[in-house]
């Protein structure tokens, strides 16, 4: 069962339109997608080698999106998508890359999502409609979700989107992702100076610090911030792109 410590699910329990998500190298990073039915997820990827753009080999180590399948061994159903940019559509196995099945949840309560202390597993907001989640999936499968980013536009901000049609409007912000949100909270509460001078106890430091991350994570979550407006996707697509700027006339129009 889904709670605190575990979003682990079995594939029993999965139905069209569920946002899922399988960790890679130790818990290290996650890769989320949409499940399409009949085994079939539809995700967003840079291909292998080329997760976070370095040119080197941590591109590989560091990140991995792509499906596992090696080119002299495809998969007998997807056939080889290692190199393979964008959206696209691999069934369950490639996907979980050898991993175990999560599913995200949506809608859970504030206590629940500070409970949660690694990004990337809920969010505040609320989920539309499966209908509405698949035919997003299904014309960004067929239209792209614009250039693969690891802090702005990446797997966990395409599931969010089909999930909830929000984007991001302000060219400065993050994305949608609480992998990267929860990474730079982390960052923050680490090396933000003004931690000295509220305590100089190790104790004290821990809390303080542990305080700045839980509410950089808090105020980061798509489901609380202001910066973020509805975007059909056939809009999405005719803008050639996932910032839209000029929506911020938009602002608070969820609905």
């Amino acid at each position: 069962m889904v709670g605190v410590l575990s979003n682990k699910i079995s594939r029993e329990e999965l139905k069209p339109g569920d946002h899922i998500y399988s960790w890679r190298h130790s818990y290290l990073y996650a890769h989320h997608g949409i499940y399409a039915g009949e085994g079939k997820v539809i995700h967003f990827t840079r291909g292998a080698g080329q997760e976070i753009g370095t040119g080197t080999f941590l591109d590989r180590i560091i990140f991995s999106s792509s499906p596992s399948h090696p080119k002299d061994s495809p998969c007998p159903q997807c056939g080889d998508q290692s190199a393979l940019d964008g959206v696209i559509s691999s069934c369950l196995e490639c996907f979980l890359y050898d991993g175990d099945l999560y599913i995200f949840q949506y809608s859970v309560s504030p206590a629940l999502f500070l409970a949660k202390a690694r990004g990337g597993t809920c969010t505040l907001a609320a989920s539309d409609p499966t209908e509405d989640v698949l035919h997003r999936a299904d014309y960004l499968l067929k239209n792209g979700f614009g250039a693969y980013q690891i802090f702005k536009n990446n797997c966990e901000d395409f599931a969010i989107y089909c999930k909830t049609g929000l984007l991001v409007f302000t060219s400065v912000s993050l994305g949608r992702s609480g992998q990267a949100a929860s990474f730079l909270a982390a960052t923050s509460a680490v090396v933000s100076s003004p931690l000295r001078f509220l305590t100089n106890s190790f104790p004290g430091l821990a809390v303080v610090g542990c305080g700045i991350y839980c509410i950089s994570r808090f105020v980061s979550d798509i489901g609380v911030r202001r910066d973020v407006t509805k975007v059909p996707v056939e809009r999405l697509v005719a803008r050639s792109g996932v910032d839209v700027p000029d929506a911020a006339p938009e602002v608070g129009k969820k609905d």
